[in-house]
């Protein structure tokens, strides 16, 4: 076994549990806030909320309290384009709600009732679709300086909106009537600028509201635009910085990207959540793969800032630290989440640590003021590539601790043997593919008669949007993550629909009579404790195919939601006890069902708390807010059959 496989062992027991050592620490005066002002709660992503008033003890009597339909459904049809699911965040202010549509509307509710307070239009769909579907908006940012309050919004269309949190108007001191056109400060606006648009927040940071994007990087022509990273002044709009994440001359590290790819290459974008310290000034940027995603001819070398955390100043725009978690990347393992922050104490020493979680399935712990990582990231050497033209890093890095949350590459030892005959097919459905390490690159299809490279965590595995959750009181790390093994082959496109000479085959193909090809767990939690990088405990996620006639006689318990039936939704929220999330009903009690589960655990050893059946599929992360003494548990659900709504659940009143 090579050094990256042993560092790959994890808990593969479906329901191993270790015992949670909690250290005590002084809560923060923070956590007794009853706000929820962020995406993921605050500006840390712990998607944290310090209430116990809904327990283990109760949770199975929540109830949907009110429900508000999105105001998309209000547009006329022919103005709609396809967004599919909704998965919106809610924030909590001062006593009011603000949630956002999929079309990038803005509306404040009432935390009680649901009743509509205002409305906010910023008409994107006037703009046309972009070149590709569904787009979504996940949510909106809140930003004040004491005085003055606004909500920023990136649209669909293309526009940074600063709104008045009172009034529900564009703020006329921002920009044009409150509206900023990013279309400009990009710097290479010669590419094809219907493939960016904008579904993630921005995150405002002091003075400075800052923009990622989402690019459409399927295109079969090298045309995306690169990702960079723009800041806006938060009262005026004016244009501040540009932090470019594909270096272009004189820069550092333009050189990684040899024969001056740094002029053609895209993506390297800032797609997701961003996180940030207030009180260092600090915003951690987690960014994507570089064009395309697969074959990396055309863009030789390290590849910097791709698949990396950045650490700007967020006045300035100035990196302060980088660490990037895959070299040249051919995987589609870009950082699909907001890292988490947190103080933690490692052999007595206090380190205000960042902790990014990936699709790779290794967590990354570092001080997040100067970039040192807490435990040793070891250079480990990686397979070649055999692919024309390709030239993969010959090492990749691999942390010492934390251990993997997820499976990490493939061996036979990992096949399916629940029955001798079952190991059998299993054996001779995986000698069509390559196994080997996680960081085996892809193969061009059919090379010694191999369908692909079977890579694990797949593209869809791993920690995936929206990534971690943090207990700031126990420093305990929440990772809710999927294997989604995925057959990754390189063929050429067919003549004269492409200018790149390869382009990614898929081979999802399942394993023995229909069941994964896998051992399981195929979906789960683990705990971590970031004070020592020890799992707490793991936990699977869902019963997956424990009644599979094959093996349904084995009484084998969950077994976790198969990942061919599941993508990463939700995350978790956490609470003063519980972990909370759901699972699609259709997976958990029989096909034709199309509700959702919501399900807790008990934070301190994952036991099950409770769960109670929803109507609705739900989408969006989970969030909490205290309104009048009284807890409530918000949601995003819907979205492919003009059925977006936001879901809130609470205890019923006593004497009801």
């Amino acid at each position: 076994m090579n050094k990256t496989s042993s560092l790959a062992l994890i808990i593969l027991g479906s329901s191993l549990l270790i015992s949670c050592n909690e250290i005590p620490t002084e809560p923060v005066a923070e956590l007794t806030n009853a706000q929820w002002h962020h995406h993921g709660g605050d500006h840390f992503s712990s998607k944290y909320a310090p209430f116990e008033q809904i327990n283990g003890s109760n949770f199975e009597q929540l109830e949907v309290v009110w429900r508000w339909q999105s105001a998309d459904l209000r547009i006329p049809e022919d103005l709609l384009y396809p967004t599919g699911d909704y998965r919106a965040t809610p924030l909590y202010i001062d006593g009011i709600m603000y949630t956002n549509t999929n079309h990038g509307q803005v509306a404040a509710l009432d935390p009680a009732s649901g009743e509509e307070l205002w409305l906010f239009d910023p008409e994107s769909y006037l703009f046309g679709p972009p070149n590709f579907s569904p787009v979504q908006t996940r949510g909106i940012e809140y930003w004040t300086d004491g005085e003055a309050e606004r909500i920023f919004l990136a649209t669909l269309g293309k526009q940074l909106v600063s709104i008045d949190i009172t009034t529900g108007e564009p703020d006329p001191e921002f920009g044009e009537n409150g509206y900023v056109d990013l279309k400009q400060d990009l710097g290479r606006l010669e590419f094809e600028m219907n493939n960016i648009t904008h579904g993630a927040p921005p995150i405002a940071v002091g003075n400075s509201v800052i923009v990622g994007s989402k690019i459409f990087d399927y295109s079969m022509n090298n045309r995306s635009p690169p990702g960079h990273v723009r800041a806006y002044d938060t009262r005026t709009g004016e244009f501040k910085w540009r932090f470019n994440t594909i270096p272009q001359p004189g820069e550092e590290f333009n050189d990684t990207w040899e024969n001056d790819s740094w002029a053609i290459a895209g993506n390297t974008n800032v797609w997701t959540y961003m996180s940030a310290d207030d009180e260092l000034g600090m915003v951690y940027l987690p960014t994507s793969t570089p064009t395309n995603d697969y074959w990396g001819g055309y863009r030789l070398g390290e590849n910097l800032y791709a698949e990396s955390i950045v650490a700007l100043n967020a006045e300035t725009g100035e990196r302060v630290w980088h660490f990037q978690t895959v070299h040249h990347g051919l995987w589609d393992y870009d950082i699909a989440s907001a890292p988490n922050l947190v103080d933690i104490v490692v052999d007595g020493e206090p380190i205000k640590a960042i902790a990014q979680v990936s699709k790779t399935g290794f967590t990354y712990v570092f001080d997040r003021a100067t970039g040192e990582p807490v435990w040793p990231i070891e250079e480990v050497p990686v397979p070649p590539s055999t692919v024309p033209g390709e030239r993969a890093h010959p090492t990749q890095p691999i942390p010492t601790r934390p251990a993997p949350f997820e499976q990490i590459g493939v061996t036979e030892d990992d096949l399916i043997d629940f029955t001798p005959e079952l190991r059998e097919e299993a054996l001779e459905i995986a000698g069509n593919f390559v196994l080997g390490d996680i960081f085996t690159p892809p193969i061009l299809q059919g090379t010694d008669g191999k369908s692909s490279t079977y890579v694990v965590p797949g593209a869809g595995g791993g920690a995936n949007f929206p990534g971690a959750s943090m207990d700031p009181e126990t420093q305990i790390l929440y990772v809710p993550s999927v294997t989604r093994p995925t057959g990754m082959a390189l063929v050429a496109p067919p003549e004269g629909t492409s200018d790149w000479p390869y382009v990614i085959r898929y081979d999802r193909s399942g394993g023995p009579q229909g069941l994964p090809l896998l051992k399981p767990p195929y979906r789960r939690i683990t705990a971590i404790d970031l004070n020592t990088g020890d799992h707490v405990w793991q936990i699977p996620l869902g019963k997956g195919p424990t009644d599979h006639p094959a093996i349904a006689h084995l009484n084998l318990g969950d077994l976790g939601t198969a990942f061919n039936d599941v993508v990463a939704e939700g995350g978790l929220l956490i609470t003063r006890s519980l972990v909370i999330s759901y699972l699609a009903s259709k997976d958990e009690i029989a096909p034709e069902e199309t509700g959702s589960i919501l399900v807790a655990f008990d934070k301190t050893t994952g036991e099950k708390r409770g769960q109670v059946l929803v109507d609705q599929r739900l989408h969006g992360p989970i969030m909490s807010y205290q309104h009048e003494n009284k807890q409530y548990i918000a949601v995003a659900g819907g979205g492919r059959d003009n059925d977006d709504e936001l879901l809130v659940f609470a205890l019923p009143d006593s004497g009801d």
